[in-house]
């Protein structure tokens, strides 16, 4: 079963960058779509960034010029440099793949913007 897990979450002061990284199981990486969610509290989940097999990118417009996303498909790993955080960055972020109406989620990593 492909498996999806998500690290470097964290405590951070705004203005602050952060890297998250999702490591995953199975084949079919290359051509999966990967995409980087998050939740605030009380808020609805909404996405980040994604990035197809292709190597498209699509940002939230909240996050563009900030956050990068990125694939290195021989770790089958996705990464999400996240800099000039603000305190409303605040949220666990979500690894999600997809691969037509596959989809796979991870457990999430919460990260932590102060003022």
């Amino acid at each position: 079963q492909v498996q999806l897990v998500e690290s470097g979450g964290g405590l951070v002061q705004a203005g602050g960058s952060l890297r998250l990284s999702c490591t995953t199981s199975g084949t079919l990486f290359s051509i999966s779509t990967m995409g980087w969610y998050r939740q605030a509290p009380g808020k609805q989940r909404e996405l980040v960034a994604d990035i197809t097999g292709g190597g498209t990118t699509n940002y939230a417009d909240s996050v563009k010029g900030r956050f990068t996303i990125s694939r290195d498909n021989a770790k089958n790993t996705v990464y999400l440099q996240m800099n000039s955080l603000k305190p409303e960055d605040t949220a666990v972020y979500y690894c999600r793949r997809s691969l037509g109406s596959l989809e796979r989620w991870g457990q999430g990593t919460l990260v932590t913007v102060s003022s």
